[in-house]
């Protein structure tokens, strides 16, 4: 599990007509109704493992789309490769919520027909029309996959946490590992808005200058106390394992391969704090300019399925969807739907405060919000 997915990159402000192509009709009339035969070829821009042999293979198999991809380590890199020459040489991205909005907003991605995806109406209420690739009630994209940010803990040498607190006291000096990105600053505004509540901050990534300096200065509290900034979950990992660390803002990945391991399975746990957590959300988008859509709707259809859902959260270790992917889970591997909060109720999905990109326009019609340019600056002085 490989990614680092914040960029950094101006933003442009959000557009509201964009550049559409079709699937089953010739390109550029318009949203699809239909989808039509397939071109025989897909390509894809994704996170590494996204698009594994266990569910590739069987896909070009049963539509005759044969799947060329590009892995992208980072949001930025997907945001550039989709966007770069012109855009037209990839079909589709797995963007996160730190770049879907941008990749909007640039009019880079066509605006889609859920209609056309039957396993949509299937998802989870909270995944159909999230804010991360919903624009004035379009859908640009289908959501895939997500997971939430977790406290994580090691239950013999720590008191169960139950507030994001644990991460600013002072007496956990050394002990703390926190994720290496600017996005972590809403971790701290979520946590802010909820023991000062003076501030107004009312959405985590829509800060103004006010708000962000107060995130600011508290994660500049916290710099002392950080054993380690995080960039690759193994690196989290590996701390866990060796007792470097005994306490951090984490995902599910990590905590469900140290307890797989019987070094570290019971010297982990995970904990959701009272303030809620924020958590990311990953979308299959398609371009603007896509060469071949109706190979990328069937990608949609088929990715959405229960079964290649249950399949890929297993392997990646995140969390599906879809609702009917929580069974099989279960068995691919035992008590896996459980660990990634698959079979959580829906008010739990719609608790989590999914990252999407900071941008200036924030809605209050001021455009007085910080943007993903301002948090980053800040991250850099955060940490020094």
């Amino acid at each position: 599990m490989k990614r680092i997915r914040i960029g950094y990159v101006a933003l442009a402000a959000l557009v509201t007509a964009l550049a559409v192509p079709a699937a089953g009709v010739s390109k550029g009339t318009g949203v699809p109704t239909s989808v039509g035969a397939g071109e025989g070829k897909l390509t894809l821009v994704a996170w590494s493992g996204y698009v594994d042999p266990k569910w590739k293979t069987p896909f070009e198999k049963q539509t005759g789309c044969k799947i060329s991809v590009k892995d992208a380590p980072t949001s930025n890199d997907m945001f550039n490769l989709m966007t770069s020459g012109g855009g037209g040489q990839y079909d589709m991205v797995s963007a996160s919520g730190d770049a879907s909005l941008r990749l909007i907003a640039a009019g880079a991605i066509a605006e889609a027909n859920v209609a056309l995806v039957p396993s949509f109406k299937d998802f989870y209420r909270a995944f159909q029309s999230p804010a991360t690739n919903t624009v004035k009630g379009k859908h640009y994209g289908v959501s895939l996959q997500f997971g939430p940010n977790i406290l994580l803990y090691n239950p013999t040498k720590e008191t169960k946490p139950t507030s994001w607190s644990a991460l600013y006291d002072a007496k956990n000096k050394g002990k703390i590992t926190i994720p290496d990105n600017p996005i972590q600053i809403a971790d701290a505004a979520l946590y802010l808005s909820k023991i000062k509540p003076s501030l107004g901050i009312s959405d985590p990534y829509e800060l103004s200058n006010a708000q962000l300096a107060a995130a600011v200065a508290l994660l500049k509290q916290q710099r002392p106390l950080v054993k380690k900034y995080w960039g690759l979950p193994s690196d989290q990992i590996d701390l866990f394992a060796n007792n470097g660390s005994t306490l951090g803002a984490s995902w599910p990945y990590q905590y469900s391969q140290l307890k797989a391991n019987k070094k570290t399975a019971n010297s982990v746990a995970i904990a959701t704090p009272k303030e809620g957590v924020t958590g990311w959300l990953d979308t299959w988008m398609l371009s603007s300019k896509a060469q071949h859509p109706n190979c990328a709707y069937k990608w949609w259809q088929y990715i959405s399925t229960p079964k290649v859902q249950a399949l890929q959260a297993v392997t990646y270790g995140e969390t599906p969807v879809n609702k009917k992917a929580c069974a099989i889970m279960d068995t691919l591997s035992k008590g896996s739907c459980k660990q990634y909060f698959a079979n959580a109720p829906e008010s739990y999905y719609r608790s989590i405060k999914f990252w999407k990109t900071p941008i200036a326009d924030c809605g209050n019609g001021k455009k007085d919000c910080t943007d993903l340019r301002a948090w980053t600056t800040a991250w850099t002085q955060i940490k020094g």
